[in-house]
């Protein structure tokens, strides 16, 4: 077995360049080889800044370099598919920024290629593969705070900024697609189905057309799950997990730390004022760290990615339902 995966990362976003990329750097299976900008210099810059050995200065370049097993795939969202099917056609298998894509029709373009080309494709829902989500899991499953009946998210930033790509419809921006995709990946994932229907609430921006504030209801069978996202709001995040028995709260769910200590907190609900609550703290990791390397040591061992194509499917179809439930004021089957 291969000890590394070498991965290649398209284009110098911000998301890549101060998060992604020094995360996986501190991989054990990862290896950081190469960068591309179409803008060469920009390409250059970056590898520069990071230590990665190989710059160039335009995608095609980077894929067809055949010392390169992985792409990274950070490109504006209305990108994803177009180069993660270029990138699987060149073999490589793929770990695409969340969300995956812009439709549910889109996504499934992907699925006929991994299966033609037989490479991986995740999405890189990152919080997915956190110790202190994996913990939450396996308290609910366990029981801990009886069945899990209710699930409340909330997430917001301040972002008005007019050229930046999440204010632009063409590119797949707005709130949901930024960042309520978190809420609904992770109450499906604590829920273990998928909902039967959704209700959305949506406020767009009256200048700039995108989503800014929503509102969402997700029917599951065995619970509800409720969550508020917003790109015009005071920054803040938080998760809970409702059951018969107790409740948990984590407290920074989705931008998780790296350089200190994660809490999730156990309330068994003897009192109001915190009584019943217990806390669990989770040593300082870069969940981006820990993301590449989860994706690598499924490529180097044949095994399942942690965030499939099925699964980024069946999340893009809840987004999906939550703007047609908005538009047509009905609940609407994913």
């Amino acid at each position: 077995m291969a000890n590394k995966v070498r991965w290649g990362v398209l284009g110098a976003a911000k998301i890549a360049v101060k998060k992604v990329i020094p995360g996986m750097q501190k991989g054990q299976w990862c290896e950081v080889a190469a960068i591309a900008s179409r803008d060469r210099s920009k390409a250059e810059e970056a590898a520069r800044t990071l230590g990665i050995p190989k710059a160039y200065g335009s995608y095609e370049e980077l894929l067809a370099d055949p010392q390169i097993d992985a792409i990274y795939n950070p490109l504006p969202n209305q990108l994803h598919v177009p180069w993660s099917i270029k990138a699987a056609e060149a073999g490589k298998h793929v770990l695409c920024e969340k969300p995956l894509s812009l439709t549910v029709a889109e996504a499934r373009q992907l699925l006929a290629v991994r299966d033609r080309t037989k490479v991986k494709i995740g999405e890189a829902f990152m919080v997915r593969t956190h110790p202190q989500w994996l913990r939450v899991r396996e308290l609910v499953v366990s029981g801990r705070i009886g069945e899990l009946r209710a699930a409340t998210g909330f997430f917001s930033y301040f972002n008005n900024d007019p050229k930046n790509i999440r204010n632009i419809p063409a590119y797949g921006g707005g709130a949901v697609m930024d960042i309520g995709c978190y809420p609904i990946n992770t109450s499906r994932f604590m829920f273990g189905e998928e909902p039967t229907r959704v209700l959305g609430l949506v406020e767009r921006d009256p200048q700039m057309k995108v989503d800014r504030l929503t509102s969402a209801m997700l029917d599951f069978p065995s619970g509800q799950s409720t969550f508020t996202c917003s790109m015009q709001l005071v920054p803040y995040q938080r998760s809970q997990f409702f059951g018969t028995k107790g409740r948990i709260e984590i407290e920074i769910p989705f931008n998780a730390p790296q350089d200190r200590p994660c809490r999730i907190l156990i309330d068994d609900g003897r009192d109001v004022f915190g009584g019943g609550i217990s806390s669990e703290e989770f040593p300082v990791c870069d969940q981006y760290t820990i993301q590449g390397d989860a994706f690598s040591r499924a490529v180097l061992e044949g095994a399942e990615v942690p965030v499939p194509l099925e699964d980024a499917i069946k999340n893009m179809a809840v987004i999906e339902a939550i703007f047609r439930s908005a538009e047509s004021g009905r609940w609407e089957k994913p």
